[in-house]
């Protein structure tokens, strides 16, 4: 999860909003980097999910979800939105976890 997350987040370096729309190979490298964080959070077991209530695991995996299964419906104000604003402080969880 965490080496997916910090690629999303470096693939936005120095990136706007725009860029999603323009350039076809950084959404869809983007799109892949949340779906494998999504499917990551879906294999670590409850119990550990338990424990670290602070990270949003059914949210996570339910983006990993609609990504995969709403591919021809993909929002990107929403995937910019996650990348920017959600995935950092996932960051700084998961790297307290690790």
């Amino acid at each position: 999860m965490l080496e997916y997350a910090r690629e999303a987040v470096g693939l936005m370096r120095d990136k706007r909003r725009a860029d999603l729309d323009t350039d076809r190979a950084l959404g869809l490298a983007t799109l892949r980097c949340l779906e494998i964080v999504g499917e990551a959070a879906s294999h670590i077991p409850e119990s550990m999910r338990q424990e670290h209530p602070q990270i949003p695991w059914p949210q996570i995996i339910g983006t990993r979800n609609r990504l995969v299964h709403g591919y021809d419906l993909v929002d990107y104000d929403i995937i910019w939105s996650t990348v920017v604003e959600d995935l950092p402080p996932l960051i700084a969880e998961l790297e307290k976890i690790l």
